[in-house]
């Protein structure tokens, strides 16, 4: 019997959606803590007098924690387990992402903002690798699909909560808020390890602790290897290695360029300061059909051509906005191509620990966390250099159209299908 097989009979459907639950909100604080700054990095500018250059580095701050997240969680999460990875991982993402609330000025704040990216960094390939370690083949796709919808659910109640406040109370309570999440801490630490993990390092009788039930039968045994890094990249792995990498760096440079300047490309056609938080928001809203959509399609027309088709969607809808006049027409269009860029993010997050067996696993997410950061850094830079040059709205998005239709016919041509497949 192999591991997934095990599980599928195991692990009830009722615990597997608990697990959900659990890790879902745990997602949506990291998305939120990612996301606040897109909100308060206006008024920040305007209370530092900082330029956009300038906010594009407070920005990348962020991005070098999650640089430094995504580095470590491979070697922590295969080393000491999944439990304590998600566990470490959360509790950088909650308590520096208060502390950013209390910054004076724009290098404490760069501190503090570099110390909550370690945590986001960190946290989402920790959880993606250990709920798919719970679920089987036949509903892990959606599952996955389904985790990263919450990635939409916290953008769009930070969101909320931060263009409600921001008036009244000021930038800073949009970082206070996530002190309510320390209330994650005491269930992350009863959980049980992953059950992959477990047999991975104590065999058999660490899987019966793990699932609580006797195991008569002779179960496969992932091949393990001595550097799950090196695995990664090795002659077996490195094709769908650098295609993977290719998605994960293409939607996050668009994401990241996106999210980051969205209130100031609005404002530089002519819609007022309150108007484009709004907008930004309601792209924000739109992420979540954009999720629910690809954990459809998922399961249907599988992981490659699904994957395929939305950063088509994504590139077409990125040149569009470059020619749209009229703020409906605009607002239209960014809530397509909100649409499509987060549809990519739910399939590549489902996408990359199905090509990967356990032994290397959390490597394969984490290293593929580490391309998305790289790009995360360079997204804000690049958004603000065009911004601050006062460069076209062709300019601007020709960059964020060419990416996802090259990345589209790299996943057509070199991806792989996984749909069905047992991940060992």
């Amino acid at each position: 019997m192999t591991l997934d097989e095990l599980v599928e009979k195991v692990v009830t459907i009722k615990k597997q959606r608990m697990l959900l639950l659990i890790i879902s909100i745990a997602w949506m604080f990291d998305a939120a803590g990612v996301m606040v700054m897109s909100f308060t990095l206006p008024s920040m500018l305007q209370e530092w007098k900082l330029t956009p250059q300038q906010g594009a580095s407070l920005s990348s701050a962020t991005f070098i924690g999650m640089l430094i997240g995504a580095l470590s969680v491979g070697f922590l999460a295969d080393l000491f387990g999944r439990k304590i990875s998600n566990v470490v991982y959360l509790l950088f993402t909650i308590g520096f992402t208060t502390l950013s609330g209390f910054s004076n000025s724009p290098s404490q704040y760069f501190f503090f903002r570099v110390l909550a990216g370690i945590g986001y960094g960190g946290l989402m390939p920790s959880v993606n690798a250990y709920l798919s370690e719970f679920t089987g083949k036949q509903i892990r796709g959606k599952y996955l699909v389904i985790l990263e919808a919450s990635w939409a659910v916290g953008s769009i109640l930070i969101g909320l909560f931060s263009v409600l406040t921001l008036q009244s109370l000021g930038w800073r309570w949009s970082y206070w808020i996530f002190a309510v999440g320390f209330a994650l801490l005491p269930i992350f630490l009863v959980i049980s390890e992953s059950p992959k993990f477990a047999f991975l390092k104590k065999g058999k009788e660490g899987l019966e602790k793990v699932l609580k039930v006797k195991i008569d039968q002779q179960i496969t045994v992932p091949k393990t290897t001595k550097s799950p890094v090196i695995s990664v990249l090795s002659k077996d792995y490195l094709k769908i290695t650098l295609v993977i990498w290719t998605a994960w760096f293409v939607v996050s440079f668009v994401y990241y360029t996106l999210f980051t300047w969205a209130p100031k490309i609005f404002a530089q056609q002519g819609i007022e300061a309150t108007k484009s938080l709004w907008y930004t928001f309601f792209m924000m809203v739109a992420q979540l059909p954009g999720y629910l959509s690809a954990a459809y399609f998922i399961e249907r027309l599988g992981r490659k051509t699904s994957l395929a088709i939305y950063f088509f969607g994504m590139g077409l809808s990125a040149i569009l906005w470059a020619y749209v006049t009229g703020t409906i027409s605009l607002v239209v269009i960014a809530l397509v191509l909100s649409f499509f860029t987060l549809g990519v993010w739910g399939l590549v997050y489902a996408y990359t620990p199905e090509l990967y067996p356990t032994s290397i696993r959390g490597s394969g997410n984490g290293l593929a966390g580490v391309i998305a950061r790289i790009a995360g850094i360079l997204a804000p830079q690049y958004g603000g250099f065009m911004l601050q040059r006062n460069a076209s709205l062709l300019q601007i998005f020709s960059i964020l159209a060419i990416l996802p239709i090259l990345a589209g016919v790299v996943v057509t041509i070199f991806g792989v299908e996984t749909k069905g497949k047992e991940i060992g």
